[in-house]
């Protein structure tokens, strides 16, 4: 691409005079037509769109939060819950395990004393036995 052709130093800051005043002209109208009632209104308008949208949005993650709190209520009271049965299962199993040892004990307490009284029986019988031979 080539610049125009017999260009003076005078051409030039004219040309750029004339470029800085023209934009100079586009940012005026530009400053003018945004501060201008409608593009005010629409401005408001996108403001009232963004607030009820933030607004929306914070409502659901209010009640999501609300949801997620009493979701983990629920379940530390289920678990709270099922430790409770857990541990009163486990005490009625230790319970049970406690007496079936006693009885068993019981049990061979008593074989113990019938053991202990037919060995004594038997001893009484051999030494009857002795004396009746004597």
């Amino acid at each position: 691409m080539k610049g125009p052709k017999n260009t003076s130093i005078a051409d030039r800051l004219s040309a750029a005079a004339n470029a800085k005043k023209a934009q100079l002209e586009r940012a005026a109208r530009a400053r003018s037509a945004a501060e201008s009632p409608a593009a005010v209104e629409r401005r408001l308008a996108r403001d009232a769109v963004r607030a009820a949208r933030d607004a929306r949005m914070a409502e659901r993650k209010a009640t999501k939060l609300a949801i997620e709190a009493q979701q983990a209520a629920t379940l530390a009271a289920a678990q709270a819950a099922e430790a409770a049965a857990r541990e009163a299962a486990l005490k009625a199993e230790q319970e049970a395990r406690e007496m079936e040892f006693a009885e068993q004990t019981a049990r061979e307490a008593t074989m113990e004393e019938e053991r202990q009284a037919a060995r004594d029986a038997r001893y009484a019988d051999r030494k009857a036995r002795k004396r009746k031979g004597r």
